[in-house]
C-alpha cells in the first residue's frame, strides 16, 4: 500500500494517546504527500461531517504475531484473542479511526489539508485511505460492546495545579481535560505516589493519580536537542 498521508497531532508518544477515537475533542490535521495534492480528488468531501481514517500503527515494531494480547483496560493480565481486541499488535498493523471532519484548507501551502478533531493517532502516523462516514450503515445503535468499556464519558476527576492550565494553548485545554479523565495509565498501575509523565503538544504533562483524582502537577515546555 502507498501512503497517501501523515497525521499531525499533539501526540509525539503513544502513552496517553486516546484508546479510541472519538474519545475526545483535540485538533488534528491530515497532510498529505505532494503526489496526492490534488483538490479534484476531495470534491464533495466537504459535504461530510465525519470521515475514517485507514492507517498504520508505526510506533509499534514487533516481529511475527501473537493470537493472544492483553488489554491495558483488563488489568495488563488477562488475555483475550487479537482480533477480538484494537491492539496494535496484529498481523498487519492497520489502525481504523472515525474522525470529524471540521473543515479542508486549499489554501495553504501544503494543501488540501484535512482538519479533524477526535483523533487517537500519534503524530507523524502514514495514512492510507480515507473515506467518509456514512451515518445510516455505518452506525449500529444496538451493538454489542463485549469486554470494552461502554460509557466515554471520563472515570477521573482533573484537577490543574496552580498555573498550569496557563501554559497549554488554549484550543487544546479541554481535549487534554478529555484524555485524562479517561484515565491513560496501564491498568496495572495505581500507585498514588508515582508521576506520570506524558508529552503532548509540546508540553511535558506530570500527573499523579489518587483514587479517582487525577492532579496535573506541571506542564513545562518540552526541549528540542
Amino acid at each position: 500500500m502507498k501512503i497517501i498521508a501523515r497525521v499531525r497531532s499533539p501526540f509525539p508518544e503513544k502513552f496517553g494517546i486516546p484508546r479510541q477515537s472519538g474519545l475526545s475533542e483535540l485538533p488534528a490535521k491530515i497532510v498529505f504527500e505532494p503526489e496526492y495534492r490534488v483538490p479534484e480528488a476531495f470534491r464533495g468531501l466537504e459535504g461530510f461531517s465525519h470521515i475514517w481514517i485507514i492507517w498504520g500503527f508505526s510506533g509499534t515494531e514487533r516481529s511475527g504475531w501473537t493470537p493472544t494480547v492483553r488489554p491495558p483496560k483488563l488489568g495488563g493480565n488477562k488475555r483475550v484473542g487479537v482480533f477480538a481486541t484494537r491492539s496494535p499488535f496484529r498481523p498487519n498493523p492497520i489502525g481504523l479511526s472515525s474522525v470529524r471532519l471540521e473543515r479542508i484548507d486549499f489554501e495553504e501551502s501544503e494543501s488540501p489539508v484535512l482538519y479533524v478533531s477526535g483523533a487517537d493517532i500519534m503524530d507523524g502516523t502514514p495514512v492510507f485511505d480515507i473515506k467518509p462516514y456514512l451515518a445510516y450503515t455505518d452506525c449500529h445503535a444496538d451493538a454489542a460492546g463485549g469486554f470494552a468499556l461502554q460509557d466515554k464519558q471520563g472515570a477521573l476527576e482533573v484537577v490543574f495545579g496552580e498555573g498550569t492550565l496557563e501554559k497549554i494553548p488554549q484550543e487544546l485545554r479541554k481535549g487534554l481535560a478529555e484524555i485524562l479523565s479517561q484515565d491513560p495509565r496501564p491498568g496495572y498501575q495505581h500507585s498514588p505516589e508515582r508521576v506520570y509523565i506524558m508529552d503532548f503538544g509540546g508540553k511535558e504533562i506530570k500527573f499523579t493519580v489518587d483514587g479517582k483524582t487525577l492532579t496535573v502537577i506541571s506542564a513545562e515546555t518540552l526541549s528540542r536537542l
